[in-house]
């Protein structure tokens, strides 16, 4: 690969993560190539992990990549952390050079979008409130122009909507013409319209739970690990919530026990600090980490 591709590749993701929406002609332009060629440096982005998001026309890399969060995984901030950093640097000294430098780092890094653009936080308002009168009289709603990254459509979604999640961020819903139980991003709804039609699958919805690293899924997942005094403080001072999920073990170690609806929050926790930490009779949960250090190492 010659130094000028690799030079524009470069430009293109930093221009992709900068906080703003670009166009493909917008890309073209800034970097100085082709249609045809961004097509396939956006090709090879997502071959080398990288979610690649189509929005309104507009691209931009997703900070969820496996990449950014490689990067990022020492800070752990949910995106509800990382918007009220974000919130508390609004009243500090704008002259202070660090203040825009490190607002604009969170807003590369995390979903701030919904927390700090005010379109975006009043569209949301509306779209939770006709969400949660729906959830409320247990009637069916349509989703208008719901945009899914994952097929790259825009479409109405016919839903029973029945829980919300992530901070009001999500909401779990079945889906009429699936016949399955979704999770949709509210920031993605373009408007709810709200249907006298009452719930007539009320059986089939499957309720998440969420555990203490803000993961969501149907199964809870038990957990149980040994953590020497360095994991055990780590893990307090990140997830304070944790302390319930401690009792003291043998040789000064402290035992873990809690049940997960993922192995991500936690397996990125141990792989952090892998030699800290020995996991109890969980078969899946080695399995998981054991892959991921064997794709580190093919990496």
């Amino acid at each position: 690969m010659s130094d000028t591709m690799m030079s524009k590749e470069l430009q293109l993701i930093l221009l992709m993560v900068d906080g703003f929406d670009y166009t493909a002609e917008d890309l073209c332009r800034k970097i100085g190539t082709t249609r045809r060629q961004l097509y396939n440096y956006l090709r090879k982005f997502r071959e080398m992990g990288f979610v690649v998001i189509n929005e309104n026309q507009s691209y931009r890399l997703d900070p969820a990549s496996s990449f950014f969060r490689s990067l990022v995984r020492s800070v752990n901030f949910t995106d509800v952390e990382a918007a009220f950093l974000h919130r508390l640097l609004d009243g500090t000294d704008e002259k202070n050079p660090m203040v825009p430098a490190i607002k604009r780092k969170l807003e590369r890094f995390y979903h701030l979008r919904q927390f700090t653009d005010t379109r975006f936080k009043a569209h949301n308002i509306e779209t939770l409130h006709a969400l949660m009168e729906a959830i409320r009289c247990r009637c069916v709603v349509c989703l208008k122009d719901y945009s899914s990254p994952h097929s790259n459509t825009v479409t109405d979604r016919l839903v029973e909507p029945y829980q919300l999640l992530n901070e009001n961020l999500d909401i779990r819903c079945y889906e009429l013409k699936t016949e399955m139980c979704k999770t949709f991003k509210l920031a993605r709804i373009g408007s709810v319209e709200v249907y006298d039609t009452p719930w007539i699958y009320e059986a089939r919805h499957s309720r998440l739970f969420t555990d203490i690293f803000m993961f969501s899924g149907p199964e809870r997942l038990p957990v149980r690990l040994l953590m020497k005094q360095l994991s055990h403080n780590l893990m307090l001072e990140e997830y304070p919530v944790s302390s319930d999920y401690f009792t003291p073990a043998a040789d000064g170690r402290w035992l873990f026990q809690a049940e997960l609806a993922s192995y991500v929050g936690i397996g990125r926790f141990i792989l952090g600090l892998y030699d800290d930490i020995e996991i109890l009779g969980d078969e899946g949960l080695k399995q998981y980490i054991c892959q991921k250090i064997q794709k580190f190492n093919h990496i």
